[in-house]
């Protein structure tokens, strides 16, 4: 049971893992034993709510499949129990970051008072180069 936040949580059966062979450099060790983890995550079938499961589809990120499937690959560690735990974390922190709601941009507009310095300083800086120009011949 992966427990999301006080009120949602996540049976196993909905999460499919795999242990599959690392990458990279371990020596003897990666040519036998499994220690990477290949996690699977259907959005669509899952028991999240459906308020979670939109933005989670609409999220931009390389680790979501088309059809809406969550893959994760853990091979940080060299145990296959760290590698789970860090897979499952990964996957936590990817729902997590859906369940924040993003607070509604409100358009403003500058003060009145911000307006005139800008204005002000504007002017200032064109009499400045103005004066930087060639003197002309005074006839």
């Amino acid at each position: 049971m992966l427990t999301i936040s006080s009120h949602i949580t996540l049976p196993e059966t909905e999460i499919e893992m795999q242990a599959v062979r690392s990458q990279g450099s371990g020596g003897q060790n990666v040519n036998k034993v499994s220690t990477a983890i290949h996690l699977r995550f259907d959005i669509k079938a899952s028991s999240l709510p459906d308020l979670y499961k939109e933005r989670l589809l609409k999220l931009k990120d390389s680790r979501i499949s088309k059809e809406g499937v969550v893959v994760i690959k853990a091979q940080r560690y060299n145990s296959q129990i760290k590698n789970k735990e860090d897979a499952l974390n990964r996957l936590l922190a990817i729902i997590q970051s859906v369940m924040v709601e993003e607070k509604a941009r409100r358009a403003t507009k500058p003060t009145r008072s911000s307006q005139e310095k800008r204005l002000g300083s504007k002017a200032i800086q064109g009499r400045r180069k103005s004066l930087r120009g060639k003197v002309g011949d005074e006839q």
